[in-house]
């Protein structure tokens, strides 16, 4: 049997993801399937033990360790790269790709090729983190050329608590932020139980909604040549024809 194995990088207290992406590609099962392994993170901060998680020695040694499955592509689920800066996630992926040998992706390239082809000039950012975290991606997204017109965070150094905050309070953040209109809001964190309210609330304030675990999902099947469009009811990522391709 020809199966499709998808590696994700988790971080350690994160209790969101996995559920998640597996409830994703339930209805692709058993030839697609994900696959996860752990390393330490336990606080978001801009505290230097906190940023140290984020060393790329301990995500290469998880990537090494999925491989011995034999993965198809291999995805950082996480965004920290969203504040320490793009460019740590591309060269994340180049030495996942050198230990490897396998693709290599992240949340944050993927949500970001989302932005770039759906032409999302102003944006609306959803997110747990700290105020300083949250400035710095604000300012990332603007030099990029998204600009956030509308924001809304809990102000959280978690990481296990973010998975603590429930539906309706995510909702209440996004609805807050559409009242900006911008071209598109994201739920910014892995580990925010984002996912199962995008479809429901993308048709009640008709503005496109990106996921953090949703994109790592679609750019994953991309990436293994599986049509996204296969996954039915999670929102609007699945179903774009600009995404298509």
């Amino acid at each position: 049997m020809e199966r499709t194995l998808i590696g994700m990088l988790t971080p350690s207290s994160n209790t969101v993801l996995e559920p998640y992406t597996s409830a994703l590609l339930h209805d692709l099962l058993p030839l697609v399937t994900a696959h996860f392994q752990r390393f330490t993170v336990t606080e978001i901060s801009m505290r230097d033990d906190a940023l140290a998680q984020f060393d790329p020695a301990p995500l290469l040694e998880a990537a090494r360790l999925l491989n011995d499955a034999r993965m198809n592509v291999i995805a950082w689920n996480g965004t920290s790269s969203s504040w320490l800066g793009f460019e740590t996630d591309r060269r994340l992926c180049a030495s996942i790709e050198e230990v490897t040998g396998v693709p290599a992706t992240t949340s944050v390239l993927a949500l970001n090729e989302v932005l770039e082809r759906t032409e999302v000039g102003r944006l609306g950012l959803v997110t747990p983190y700290l105020d300083d975290i949250q400035a710095a991606i604000v300012a990332n997204y603007r030099q990029a050329g998204h600009e956030v017109v509308a924001e809304r965070h809990l102000n959280d150094r978690g990481n296990f608590s973010f998975s603590d905050y429930d539906e309706a309070t995510l909702a209440n953040m996004v609805r807050e932020v559409a009242k900006s209109r911008p071209d598109a809001i994201t739920l910014l964190c892995t580990n925010l139980r984002g996912a199962g309210i995008v479809a429901e609330l993308e048709r009640e304030i008709g503005i496109p909604i990106y996921d953090s675990v949703s994109v790592t999902v679609w750019k994953t099947l991309k990436m293994t040549n599986i049509d996204p469009a296969r996954i039915k009811g999670w929102g609007s990522l699945f179903e774009d024809r600009r995404l298509k391709n």
